[in-house]
């Protein structure tokens, strides 16, 4: 599954883009989210019979999840039920991004805006976080929360800053403009959609671009009316399906994901 990723930049991000080459060459069939991904797959000599377009199934529990409507029970997080401004959810683990002196800046010049950030728990990602942002108003920082905590808190999000590669197709399915702040991206596809945007890791281009989405309700509006370009929330009956094509217990290839 999430097959045909890639940047074309085996060092960015590393060690994922080796990885995700290096198991292509050993899997039999390959669930791709996107067609642009089945492209990739092709130029690299896969076989288009051992290749389906699926949708990510992440956009599938995302949909499960978000139908049970999940209460942010986890007392740390109780203080978001009374939050009158906007939040700005941020995730950064990634060697370039430590520290984000950009959120000090956002927050100073938007005083509605409040930041949670979900440390990552490498001691260098932490100890940078803490050292620059701990105390600071309106800066949150804490422990990463559990999967179904992280739903909750991202249906309550105005804005996400990211380097991770997942939230990149999360969001887009929660109309969530995302600001990804990497240099490369193997999810190309959001850019194309309007629903994310890569900005880098400059200070000065980070808060550009959140000031943008903060200050200008069409240009925010623009990226959260797109449509998700990673899946309907059917990929996991696809590959279902698939398995049992391949298998030699069903007759019909299974459907394909359109964006």
């Amino acid at each position: 599954m999430e097959a045909g990723l890639r940047t074309e930049d085996k060092f960015s991000p590393f060690p994922e883009e080796i990885n995700r080459r290096l198991t292509a060459v050993l899997a039999d069939y390959h669930f791709a989210a996107t067609s642009a991904a089945r492209s990739n797959l092709l130029a690299e000599g896969i076989s288009a019979e051992d290749i389906l377009v699926t949708g990510n199934p992440v956009v599938d529990a995302l949909y499960h999840i978000r139908e049970q409507q999940p209460a942010l029970t986890d007392t740390a997080f109780e203080w978001l039920q009374d939050l009158s401004g906007r939040l700005l959810l941020v995730t950064a683990h990634r060697r370039e991004n430590w520290g984000v002196p950009a959120l000090r800046q956002i927050v100073d010049q938007h005083p509605d805006v409040t930041i949670l950030y979900p440390v990552h728990p490498n001691p260098r990602v932490k100890d940078a976080a803490y050292e620059l942002l701990d105390g600071v108003d309106r800066i949150v920082l804490c422990e990463p929360p559990d999967y179904l905590t992280f739903i909750g808190i991202m249906t309550r999000t105005d804005l996400i800053i990211s380097d991770s590669g997942g939230i990149q197709e999360e969001a887009p399915a929660l109309s969530i403009p995302v600001l990804v702040i990497r240099e490369k991206t193997e999810r190309p596809e959001g850019i194309t959609a309007g629903v994310t945007r890569l900005v880098g890791t400059d200070t000065e281009t980070i808060v550009a671009e959140a000031n943008r989405l903060l200050t200008s309700p069409s240009a925010y509006a623009q990226m959260a009316s797109g449509a998700c370009p990673y899946g309907d929330g059917q990929a996991a009956r696809r590959i279902a399906d698939a398995l049992e094509f391949f298998g030699g217990r069903r007759e019909q290839r299974p459907d394909e994901f359109e964006a």
